[in-house]
């Protein structure tokens, strides 16, 4: 009887060890998959973002005028859609300074597009979806703080007179709402294509 005992004591211990292994085992195999899960979605941002700056500065000439520039609306919200709203800001950094440097544009390539791209994603994580909400914070960011802020940085640093603090706000709107407006209709169109791939 004594040897039957040792015997189950030792089988439960062993069992019991076993049992420990495995499920540390599991839990660093896992672990592992959800790093390697996070570090392949961040590459993927990464793609996406860089594929969004150079669209955007390649396409921003497109029904551009001063204080109006619609395809970097379009980016803004595609971006703040897909990407988020810290993603959409560096996107349209990224792009007002190629541009800057590249295309001689004013500050306005700065001025009216960062405030935009982050209250879009702001507005559009917020609202948990709906695109509406993305183009609001667009044309609030940019229509409005955008274009009240482009007054001083155009007056005092670029030297550009006979300015007032209204005086981008109705170029900005127009040109966020054509912005969003394409933004719109390019996003029910991805929405559509990939319904019927189904």
């Amino acid at each position: 009887l004594r040897r039957q005992r040792q015997m189950c004591i030792r089988d439960r211990i062993s069992y019991m060890v076993s049992k420990r292994k495995i499920s540390r085992n599991s839990k660093v195999s896992g672990g592992f998959s959800v790093e390697k899960m996070k570090m392949k979605n961040g590459l993927l941002k990464m793609v996406v973002l860089s594929m969004l700056v150079a669209l955007g500065v390649v396409i921003s000439p497109i029904l551009r005028v001063e204080g109006m520039c619609p395809m970097a609306h379009f980016i803004n919200i595609v971006c703040s859609v897909f990407l988020g709203p810290w993603y959409s800001l560096l996107c349209a950094t990224l792009i007002g300074i190629i541009r800057m440097i590249t295309m001689g544009i004013p500050p306005l390539a700065l001025t009216g597009a960062v405030f935009g791209a982050f209250l879009s994603g702001v507005f559009y994580r917020i609202s948990k979806g709906k695109l509406i909400c993305a183009v609001l914070g667009e044309v609030i960011g940019t229509g409005i703080i955008g274009a009240i802020v482009s007054y001083p940085v155009m007056t005092f640093i670029w030297g550009r007179e006979g300015l007032s603090w209204l005086f981008y706000v109705p170029s900005f709107i127009c040109g966020t709402l054509i912005g969003g407006s394409i933004a719109v209709s390019y996003t029910h169109l991805r929405a559509h294509e990939t319904l019927s791939d189904l």
